[in-house]
């Protein structure tokens, strides 16, 4: 979803910044990232409902059923 990839880039620079100087260090307060995420969450969940494609469709898992266009060998 292209009208989101700058604030994925943003967060992923936030994020990686968090767990490489303060997790790792054990700092597990993860907030310091969390409104970069809530608003490129919500820019993910507009640029689906404009593709008309449903979260349920996305977190269904269809590997092994019926569903699946190429069963596993």
């Amino acid at each position: 979803m292209e009208q989101c990839k700058e604030l994925k880039k943003t967060y992923d620079d936030c994020f990686n910044s968090w767990f490489a100087e303060r997790f790792l260090k054990g700092d597990t307060n993860d907030s310091t990232c969390a409104s970069l995420l809530k608003v490129y969450t919500e820019c993910i969940e507009k640029a689906m409902k404009d593709q008309q494609i449903e979260l349920h469709d996305v977190q269904a898992n269809h590997l092994g059923t019926e569903k699946e266009k190429v069963p596993p060998s």
